[in-house]
Parts: C-alpha cells; structure tokens; sequence
C-alpha cells in the first residue's frame, strides 16, 4: 500500500508540459473571434430594431404633446449614437484578418476591450440617463390616457427595468465579456510569441 501511496504521489507532483502548435491555438481563437463578431453584430441588429421601432411609432401614430417628440427624440438620438459606437468597435474587430496579422489583431483587441470598458461605464450612464429622459417626456402625454393603477404599473415596471439592466444585467455582462475578451487576447499573445520565437 506504501508503494501505491509512492507512486500516486509521484504522479501528482509530475507536470506534463502540453505543446500547442501557433496553428492549433489560431483555429482555437476562430472560433471565439468569430464568437465575438457574431454577438457584437447581434447587438448592432437589436439596436437598429429598436431604432426603427421607435422611429416607426413616431410615424405612424399621432402625438399631440410637444414632449412626447421630445421624449422620442431623445430616445432616438440615444440609441443612434450608442449604435454607432458598437459599429466602430465591430469594425475593429472584424476589419484585420488575425490568421495574417496576429498582432496587428491583437492590439485592435485590446483598443476593443478598452472601448468596451468605456462603454459599459462612462458612456452606458449616458445613454441610461438619456433614456430616462426621453421615457419621461413621452410618458408626460402618455400616462394621461390611463387609469390610475396603470400610470403606477407603468412607471413602476419601466423603472424596475431600467434598475435591473442597470446593475443585475449590466454586471453580468460585463464580467462575462470581461473574462471572454481576455482570454482572447491571452491567446493572441501566446500567438504572436511563438510566431515570432522559433521553435
């Protein structure tokens, strides 16, 4: 039994060192860049479907209160901001070929994950605040259609909304993108080292 305890130790303390070709790691990172690409245009169609639902309800229906067009002004100009933001950074990551220019691609990666920082902090508190703002403009003339018990219910769920994607949702985000798009760029310098050293 003393022989096994012996061996199973000796197992334990054995590092095997695992060899993966720059090849190998390339088509790994395919796959999660694609990944990435694939969510970030995903994102850019949510926020164009949102757009022109809005500007289709500013359309196709009469409003007759100055602040209702205020409200979805601001809503509209918001959301077309924020989408062009998300377009320059899926532009930045789609634009190099990483098979060709690793780190090329790679520092495009780490200007995406700056810009993804800035925009889940700095800039999403603008873009929540002009929201906000624009729903309560257009629920000034809104609101005067309904009852009671249907104002509280509506300002109620819009503002819990509004509270969970501000911090339940928003950290969850945050923290998955966070790890995804550094182990990425992890990768990309694994990369790039073994193209550049030779084996």
């Amino acid at each position: 039994m003393q022989a096994f305890d012996q061996i199973q130790e000796l197992w334990q303390k054995h590092e095997v060192e695992v060899k993966v070709s720059a090849d190998e790691m390339l088509q790994q990172a395919k796959k999660e860049v694609n990944g990435l690409k694939l969510k970030s245009a995903l994102n850019i169609l949510g926020m164009l479907a949102s757009f022109i639902a809005i500007a289709a309800l500013w359309v196709f229906f009469h409003f007759e209160s100055w602040t209702t067009h205020v409200g979805i002004s601001i809503t509209i100009i918001a959301i077309g901001v924020y989408t062009l933001i998300l377009y320059r950074d899926y532009r930045l990551i789609s634009k190099t070929d990483f098979t060709a220019h690793p780190k090329e691609y790679l520092n495009n990666l780490k200007t995406y994950q700056l810009n993804r920082y800035k925009l889940y902090n700095s800039l999403y508190w603008f873009y929540m605040i002009a929201l906000s703002l624009g729903l309560i403009f257009y629920f000034v003339e809104i609101l005067a259609h309904f009852t009671v018990v249907q104002k509280v219910l509506a300002v109620g769920l819009t503002a819990l909304w509004i509270l969970f994607c501000s911090t339940i949702l928003r950290k969850a985000v945050i923290n998955r993108e966070k790890e995804r798009i550094a182990l990425l760029i992890e990768k990309f310098e694994r990369i790039s080292g073994q193209i550049s050293t030779p084996e």
